[in-house]
């Protein structure tokens, strides 16, 4: 009898263990409800100028806390926490300047849909990359290495520096740029002003690819900094 009641204790307790777990599951695979009323729309009138010039299209998703919602708050302003990023997930502060005061952080997340580089095949280190071996890709960039390559012009002349496979976003730092100009290579060297511009000879005193900036040696022996254009001509900044 005793071995009985043992047994099914044990068949009680396996099967709530069992209910616990499924409930577990269910409620992880639950995602929060988007948050709503007074405390989204300070949110979003908050966000929405910062979200201007983003890469792509941005969407802005806020979850309600599992708490519930905030109280409600006659003065309510929204900010970001001290080096947030309005990128992919990240928390929003609520502040209620009434009484009682109180702070909140809001969960939300950004997502940024846009185009990118990646390989159209598998590319070998060391290999100078053709228009052949990219394509133009869609996704969340914030899902992406921050690095990810989105304007093409940075792919003219590239080599590889590692093997790449096919489908892997293009990197910068997977990939180097052959010299626009050599060390000690004859250059012009523009300056331009409010109403005038002046060129002047110098000589490189480094490699440099498009759009670095490279040391010039003009006469008399003065070293001036420029960037380097794709025509060749280093230009000055104002």
């Amino acid at each position: 009898m005793k071995s009985m009641n043992t047994w099914t204790a044990a068949l009680v307790l396996s099967a709530s263990l069992l209910a616990l777990a499924g409930a577990s599951s269910a409620n992880a695979g639950t995602k929060p409800a988007p948050l709503a009323g007074h405390a989204r729309a300070v949110i979003d009138a908050f966000l929405a100028p910062q979200l201007l010039g983003m890469p792509g299209k941005t969407s802005l998703r806020v979850d309600t806390p599992i708490s519930g919602s905030p109280p409600e708050c006659s003065a309510l302003e929204a900010f970001l926490p001290s080096g947030a990023r309005l990128w992919g997930r990240l928390s929003v502060g609520l502040r209620c300047q009434g009484e009682p005061p109180w702070t909140r952080y809001i969960q939300a997340y950004v997502s940024v849909t846009g185009n990118y580089y990646a390989a159209a095949r598998p590319i070998s280190a060391g290999q100078a990359l053709t228009d052949a071996d990219s394509e133009l890709r869609e996704g969340d960039l914030t899902k992406l290495p921050d690095s990810v390559v989105l304007d093409r012009t940075l792919l003219k002349d590239a080599i590889a520096n590692y093997s790449i496979a096919l489908g892997s976003p293009l990197r910068k730092e997977l990939l180097r740029t052959l010299p626009l100009i050599v060390r000690g290579q004859n250059i012009k060297l523009l300056t331009r002003g409010q109403g005038f511009t002046v060129s002047v000879d110098g000589k490189a005193m480094t490699d440099a690819a498009l759009g670095a900036t490279v040391q010039v040696k003009i006469e008399g022996g003065q070293v001036l900094r420029g960037v380097v254009r794709s025509d060749g001509v280093v230009e000055r900044p104002n």
